[in-house]
């Protein structure tokens, strides 16, 4: 399985984001996350200075957002949907979206679904739990 580091993932999305800046081609992968890096303008600056973001640290007492945790899980939600894994995941975030006209709002839902599922698993030392977030996912769309 693959397994990056966290400076792994800054230097991704850092050299993503300066390919499609400077007009150079994109793999798939990259493709997808200047997708995401695009409704986020306000993580432009710290995408543009991979040194600043390899060193930056994000913690939640300084009430900063961690712009690469956050693209992460828009990729991760984004390959989900993709494959359909957890089965049901694609209809729900499909239905999800229609619901807030935006798959970009979608997706901010979509998240704190996910992370109750990581907290959840984590805490009880079980395995995440997919049905449990394709429902809550559902609920949401049903709100």
């Amino acid at each position: 399985m693959f397994q990056p580091s966290q400076s792994d993932v800054r230097r991704f999305f850092c050299a993503a984001h300066a390919k499609q800046r400077d007009g150079r081609p994109l793999d798939a992968m990259e493709a997808i996350a200047v997708r995401w890096t695009a409704e986020h303008p306000e993580y432009h600056a710290e995408l543009a200075d991979e040194a600043a973001a390899l060193a930056a640290v994000y913690s939640v007492e300084d009430g900063r957002t961690n712009p690469f945790l956050h693209l992460s899980m828009h990729l991760s939600i984004h390959e989900q949907v993709a494959i359909d894994q957890p089965t049901g995941i694609r209809q729900a975030v499909e239905l999800l979206a229609a619901r807030r006209n935006s798959l970009h709002a979608a997706h901010h839902e979509v998240m704190e679904c996910l992370g109750e599922m990581i907290w959840a698993s984590q805490r009880s030392g079980l395995p995440p739990d997919g049905n449990a977030y394709i429902d809550a996912v559902r609920r949401r769309a049903t709100r």
